[in-house]
């Protein structure tokens, strides 16, 4: 990832703000180009529980807002007053978080005189490798994989058209089953990057996972990844009952085989179905060392363009929310309402998400 300093041009610089989780970020682009990076995490303090905790992850983007935002002028060399959009991430995501993002960024919006965009989380994701590889194809197969979200998108316009679904998943997601297996395995929280550690010791081979929704006459592009939760839990309770410990290294490497092949094959076969030459990955879990090799390898064996943000691009971040911001002042898009409020379980349709507030409830005398 390389961001590039000031430079006098005429497109419009977007401030944006990320608050759904457990990071406060924030980023500032123009014209496809970054310009500004920072991102302030509190997993720290929610790692002592084994996940994320939404009152100390709402508290921590009170503390983190202002100092990221500062930062991220100062890397770019601007002023609040040279910002011409903020866009921010309105849903989906935590309700308290996501609050402080937005009032935030309305705050900001309002003292610079700026529209504001809201922009969707998952959107923010598919935009984040844009950063780095450029103009989005048109059309791209988009694997979007994270704690929360498994999906395999058909996007054709980001910012101008609807966001086609072609898969799912049906429960768990790829990296909510990485940190509910590491937490059986006595890893550390976040599970994904403690169980991609552990798995470089192990043997991929040394135990069979099942693969998810993958024989014939299943939906080919749906994802479950709560059945290979429980068949880990299964054989690390086999070992415990003959008195041992499980062999970690050979169950994380075998996990971690299972969900790569998941999420690869169906992948490569959307791709081949619609007849799609690139194939982008991104979220937290694009960042896992199997996912990205086995990508790499079975894309180039099928003919098929990958591309993969960087590390520092794939977990959540507010320059993916500034580059749909982005897109979205250079298109025409409207702006948010100034009643726009937040979606915690919004649906990814469009990139910009602009919920307004439910109307109040009368009660009838």
């Amino acid at each position: 990832m390389h961001i590039r300093g000031w430079r006098a041009v005429s497109g419009p610089v977007v401030l944006g703000i990320e608050s759904s989780c457990d990071e406060t970020g924030a980023g500032i682009v123009r014209d496809g180009e970054l310009l500004a990076h920072v991102v302030a995490s509190s997993m720290e303090e929610h790692a002592r529980f084994g996940g994320v905790v939404p009152e100390i992850a709402a508290r921590a983007h009170l503390h983190s807002f202002n100092p990221v935002v500062r930062q991220a002028l100062d890397q770019a060399g601007l002023r609040l007053s040279q910002i011409d959009a903020v866009a921010v991430t309105t849903g989906p995501g935590l309700s308290g978080a996501l609050q402080v993002g937005l009032a935030g960024a309305k705050t900001l919006a309002y003292a610079a005189g700026v529209p504001l965009y809201g922009v969707h989380h998952l959107a923010g994701h598919v935009a984040a490798d844009a950063l780095e590889h450029g103009p989005l194809p048109r059309p791209c197969v988009v694997l979007i994989v994270s704690g929360g979200h498994t999906s395999l998108l058909l996007v054709r316009d980001l910012v101008r058209e609807p966001i086609l679904h072609l898969g799912d998943t049906l429960d768990d997601a790829a990296g909510e089953c990485f940190d509910k297996v590491a937490r059986i395995l006595g890893l550390p929280y976040p599970g994904g990057p403690a169980i991609d550690r552990a798995a470089r010791d192990g043997d991929p081979k040394a135990v069979t996972f099942p693969r998810p929704l993958t024989r014939p006459g299943d939906d080919p592009y749906a994802f479950s990844f709560s059945g290979l939760k429980t068949a880990a839990a299964r054989w690390a309770e086999k070992h415990r009952q003959l008195g041992q410990e499980p062999p970690v290294a050979d169950g994380a490497a075998a996990l971690q085989e299972a969900v790569a092949d998941v999420l690869t094959r169906k992948a490569l076969a959307a791709c081949r179905d619609h007849d799609v030459r690139t194939l982008i990955v991104v979220g937290g879990v694009a960042a896992n060392s199997r996912v990205r090799a086995l990508a790499e390898r079975r894309c180039a064996s099928a003919g098929i363009e990958l591309r993969v943000p960087p590390l520092t691009l794939c977990t959540d971040n507010g320059a993916m929310i500034a580059a749909v911001g982005d897109l979205l002042v250079r298109s025409g898009a409207e702006p948010a309402p100034l009643n726009v409020s937040v979606d915690p379980s919004a649906p990814l349709e469009y990139a910009s998400l602009t919920p307004l507030p439910a109307p109040p409830v009368t009660v009838s005398a």
